[in-house]
């Protein structure tokens, strides 16, 4: 098939289901058009379609034949190849090594997306990390647990993301529960799980660092945030984010430690998205996505800091020299005021039947709020919270005082249930 020759700078984003949305209107506001990539043949089910307005093509791989797929976009003459999900990573590696662009090596890109692998990259290379077995028997797990690794252990897909799966178990009857529900079961990517990941149990307090990498070794640090979670049960659920001032003591020593960790997998350009806990003996990584930040939302994240992921890593593909005149330091972000993300929690259960407008409109006229996102829609089912995915609500909040986004987020709590009314069960119907 042939194209005509772009007149502006073209992208390429692999599977822009989820957070890959904000890459084509970042390339757009460089003067540049994006093309998406469909990495399977047909659209994946258990995910939200990609809306294909912003692009200028569509092109599918259906023939499991890359060299086939990088002549096909070739002919758009891109500048970078970047993933748009967990998904894309290794067909963004694939393409854009076959195409000559920055990118990272195709030959290494299962220890960027299988999480045993990519932890024994860091044993390797000698960096802290938990200790870990994969198997597809829930008693070897349990021998191991009780010979080796002492309780609790984390129990959790290989390749999954948004803490899909996880459980931390802290006995024998946790662990073959938490295996049960994984095994045989699809990952939200569509992927058998064969197997499943037990790894002993990091303690001390959670934290995101997002970076993009430039093509000529240039390196910003877009922003460090802490975890605050609620557990119940075996499930340690997001409750809330809150943006670190660069100042802050960990964070120099979680960015130290997440650069080798960047080397140690090969993530030489693009974004990533790591989670490490800072244990009492140092940093040791959760995982790392070589994408961006799942909840990173250009527009709140401008209000906060100076800049976002998704700009970023734009320049990087479409005016490579700049990124690196500005960022050849290894360049830490700018907190220009207070941030919160709220993720929802619910108890509740059942079918989404209207979302109630006037409670999400107090959500979001609260003071210090940015952003009030509803994840259900009518017709979804609304299930208790246990991971991200069952999260009904995130809201961003972004002010000068902690206090204030503290109140709020109190207050977000007492209103988050009344945003969704649910179907009366038809056993209660009259």
């Amino acid at each position: 098939m042939s194209h005509p020759a772009p007149s502006r700078p073209v992208g390429v984003v692999v599977d822009g289901y989820s957070i890959g949305k904000f890459l084509p209107a970042a390339f757009r506001r460089l003067g540049a058009d994006v093309v998406h990539l469909q990495s399977t043949p047909e659209f994946l089910a258990s995910v939200p379609p990609p809306d294909l307005g912003p692009y200028i093509a569509n092109v599918v791989h259906g023939t499991g034949d890359w060299d086939r797929t990088a002549k096909e976009l070739a002919a758009y003459a891109p500048v970078g190849v970047l993933p748009g999900q967990e998904t894309g990573v290794p067909p963004a590696d694939a393409v854009a090594e076959r195409l000559g662009l920055p990118g990272n090596p195709a030959a290494t890109s299962a220890v960027r997306r299988d999480k045993y692998r990519m932890i024994e990259s860091l044993r390797a290379a000698g960096l802290r990390c938990a200790r870990q077995l994969k198997s597809a028997d829930a008693a070897e797990i349990v021998d191991w647990a009780e010979r080796d690794a002492g309780y609790p252990v984390v129990v959790k897909p290989l390749s999954s993301a948004s803490t899909d799966g996880v459980s931390i178990c802290r006995s024998a009857e946790e662990i073959r529960t938490a295996a049960a529900a994984v095994l045989g079961t699809y990952d939200i990517f569509e992927r058998r799980n064969a197997e499943v990941l037990a790894q002993s149990f990091l303690r001390g307090p959670e934290y995101i660092v997002d970076v993009v990498r430039g093509p000529g070794g240039g390196r910003h640090v877009c922003g460090v945030w802490r975890y605050e979670k609620t557990e119940t049960g075996t499930k340690r659920i997001y409750d809330k984010d809150i943006l670190l001032d660069p100042d802050s003591p960990e964070v120099p020593v979680l960015v130290d430690y997440v650069d080798r960790v960047l080397d140690a997998l090969d993530i030489r350009f693009g974004a990533a998205h790591a989670e490490v806990v800072l244990t009492p003996e140092g940093p040791a990584l959760v995982e790392v996505g070589a994408r961006l930040n799942g909840d990173m939302v250009p527009a709140v994240h401008d209000t906060c800091m100076d800049g976002n992921q998704a700009d970023l890593l734009a320049l990087a593909c479409v005016r490579p020299e700049e990124f690196q005149r500005r960022y050849a330091g290894h360049t830490m972000y700018r907190r220009h005021r207070e941030a919160l993300v709220v993720h929802g929690q619910t108890t509740r259960e059942g079918i989404v039947e209207e979302i109630d407008e006037d409670v999400l409109a107090r959500i979001a006229a609260l003071r210090t709020v940015r952003l009030a996102v509803p994840r259900l829609r009518p017709g979804d089912r609304m299930r208790p919270t246990t991971d991200l995915l069952s999260s009904p609500l995130r809201v961003f909040l972004v002010g000068d005082r902690p206090e204030d986004l503290l109140a709020d987020h109190r207050r977000i709590q007492g209103l988050q249930d009344g945003v969704f009314r649910l179907a009366e069960p038809a056993g209660a119907r009259r």
